[in-house]
């Protein structure tokens, strides 16, 4: 057990290597980086990304970023009516001066101790960003990850088990249709419906907390985060239960029908027995295997607009913003901080996986 952890550490070093060199030299390519946003801001022109997304001025083009001389010309371009002294500046500041494998190796040797540097635009360092949006992204990917394996596992076997029958046939419509519903326009619906939009105002609709959490006691205040919860959660959760609830019960199905269950029939066993204590077991696997993917799913992509619409501070929206300013460090951090945590995760999973079912043995396959 111990070599088989030792191992999987081991190779999460040249995966989190190969993500950060895909994803930095991908992003160095990019048009708009963060020395041209800050010489379109010196001018007065706002966001240099405005050309791509839409918003603000877009009279003067956004000068491409790219690399050697043919950076330094389009940044000159760019940077008409600004000092050469004041670009060369801003390019020596965020280190732009320096060759781009430079740059690279420079930054991963920060990472390698959990240094993820400075932001270019938020005066702060990026760890103490994600340290402090975390916390709103944990909690929305573990609470949804939850509440779905607890509809979901229950569902699936209750389907299994009436299978083909109008139980089967009526739950099956409403998995898919809520599998239909993209979870934003689930959580616009909620706004409107219970966040003040247009009927009731039952529920907050920014932040996880009340303003006045601090004088909250500990009970009103596990309270207040739980009712400020309920909406976001409930979007996220409505189209995740779908394919969950599928597997569990063709996972079910598959085992109902083979011997060992035949055998514990005929034995007499009755039937919650039967389900639970030999098949549930072994038709469990792939569905634990999968805990650890889909928390993660939540956690990189499931919750960015949940988090927009309800004004949630957390590590998507961090994540987001940071691509829209050009603010490489705190983009590379989050992508650093999100792909080790995918990575422990993933062991985590193979960890249950034993724990479920011992006859698995991960180190004797040398795997």
């Amino acid at each position: 057990m111990r070599a088989y952890i030792l191992r999987r550490l081991l190779f999460m070093i040249p995966t989190l290597l190969g993500i950060m060199v895909i994803n930095f030299f991908v992003i160095q390519a990019a048009p708009g980086g963060p020395v041209e946003q800050a010489i379109s801001q010196l001018q007065g022109r706002g966001d240099v990304t405005s050309r791509f997304t839409g918003s603000g001025e877009t009279a003067a083009p956004a000068p491409q970023a790219s690399s050697g001389g043919e950076q330094s010309n389009n940044m000159s371009r760019g940077g008409r009516g600004l000092p050469p002294e004041l670009i060369e500046r801003i390019r020596k500041q965020y280190g732009f001066d320096k060759p781009i494998g430079e740059r690279f190796l420079q930054m991963m040797r920060g990472y390698l101790v959990f240094d993820l540097g400075e932001s270019f635009f938020r005066n702060a360092r990026v760890a103490d960003l994600v340290i402090s949006k975390m916390p709103v992204s944990i909690s929305l990917g573990l609470w949804t990850t939850l509440l779905v394996y607890l509809i979901s596992i229950p569902l699936g076997i209750a389907k299994a088990v009436r299978d083909g029958s109008r139980f089967d046939v009526a739950s099956s419509s409403v998995v898919i249709i809520g599998n239909a519903i993209p979870g934003f326009l689930f959580a616009l619906l909620l706004v409107v419906l219970f966040a003040g939009g247009s009927f009731w105002k039952i529920f907050p609709l920014r932040g996880i907390v009340s303003d006045d959490w601090r004088s909250l006691s500990w009970g009103a205040l596990i309270a207040d985060y739980a009712w400020h919860m309920v909406l976001p959660i409930a979007a996220m959760v409505i189209g995740g239960f779908a394919t969950l609830t599928m597997l569990t019960k063709n996972s079910f199905l598959e085992e109902i029908g083979k011997q060992y269950v035949l055998t514990a029939r005929a034995k007499g066993l009755i039937e919650w027995r039967v389900l639970y204590g030999h098949v549930f077991r072994n038709a469990m696997l792939i569905v634990i295997a999968g805990f650890p993917a889909a928390f993660i799913g939540v956690l990189f992509s499931g919750s960015l607009l949940i988090e927009v619409i309800f004004s949630l501070d957390g590590m998507g929206l961090l994540g987001f913003e940071a691509a829209l300013g050009r603010d490489y460090p705190v983009m590379f951090g989050t992508l650093w901080t999100l792909g080790l945590l995918g990575l422990l995760v993933g062991l985590i999973g193979d960890l249950m996986y034993m724990l479920v079912d011992p006859r698995i043995d991960f180190e004797a396959r040398g795997a």
